[in-house]
């Protein structure tokens, strides 16, 4: 989260934010998240191996899933934008990463970015958890219809209230309400009207509303199904998570 965790909590509190999940990219952000959980009622963590940190393997993360507080495997997953990682390394740790979660009974939170078609071929070999997300979704129709088709839930950041970004736009007019969570990937992508600020989780209820807009329905209806889906998709949660916010200062 932006500096002033405790401030950002409480913003998003009084903008009706009921429940922040604070994702690990690493051991470090790993045991920041699960600190941060262990200091407030409505927040939780995950712990996990950013694409970007695959080098440094996932034996450095994995002791860390069975602390309290802990709600999901990731952001695991694969970027070949950034590279930061090399891909046969990147797709190694996602695939331990995919079996943990199955191992623990747990959800995976997937990073993909221009890493489509090795996203899905990894989680047809080890076999998409039954929980599943697809966080800061970036892709069309296309990729979101796919995420579908294996039972994925497809998470929106800011990203779908730029103006440029018709594509995550029509992919989420594309899935289902029941399918759908929304999310702040902080502190980037904070959306419109604060794009150009850092991200805080108390935004979040400007990309529901976007979302509700775009698709016609009231900004309840939006809030209400985001918030059933987030507690579906990460069932240690109570009372139910409405968004993903993200500690790693990283896009």
């Amino acid at each position: 989260m932006p500096g002033g965790t405790t401030a950002a909590i409480q913003h998003a509190r009084s903008n009706r934010v009921i429940g922040m999940i604070t994702v690990g990219c690493d051991r470090a952000t790993s045991l920041a998240a699960i600190a941060v959980a262990a200091d407030h009622a409505d927040v939780w963590a995950t712990v996990g191996l950013h694409p970007h940190d695959a080098i440094q393997g996932v034996a450095t993360i994995a002791d860390l899933l069975d602390q309290p507080r802990v709600v999901a495997v990731g952001e695991a997953g694969l970027d070949y934008f950034y590279e930061h990682s090399p891909r046969d390394v990147q797709r190694q740790a996602f695939a331990e990463q995919i079996q943990l979660a199955h191992q623990l009974d747990l959800p995976l939170i997937i990073h993909s970015r221009d890493a489509w078609e090795d996203t899905f071929d990894v989680l047809a070999a080890e076999g998409t958890p039954e929980r599943t997300v697809f966080h800061c979704f970036t892709g069309g129709a296309e990729e979101a219809s796919r995420c579908l088709e294996i039972g994925a839930f497809v998470s929106f950041s800011g990203i779908v209230t730029f103006k440029t970004a018709t594509d995550v736009q029509a992919a989420a007019l594309l899935v289902p309400l029941d399918r759908m969570l929304v999310e702040t990937d902080a502190p980037y992508l904070a959306p419109v009207p604060y794009r150009g600020k850092p991200n805080q989780p108390a935004y979040v209820t400007s990309t529901a509303q976007f979302i509700a807009d775009l698709r016609g329905i009231p900004i309840g209806m939006m809030a209400t199904a985001t918030t059933d889906n987030a507690a579906a998709a990460f069932p240690r949660t109570a009372p139910p998570a409405l968004l993903t916010p993200d500690p790693d200062p990283r896009p």
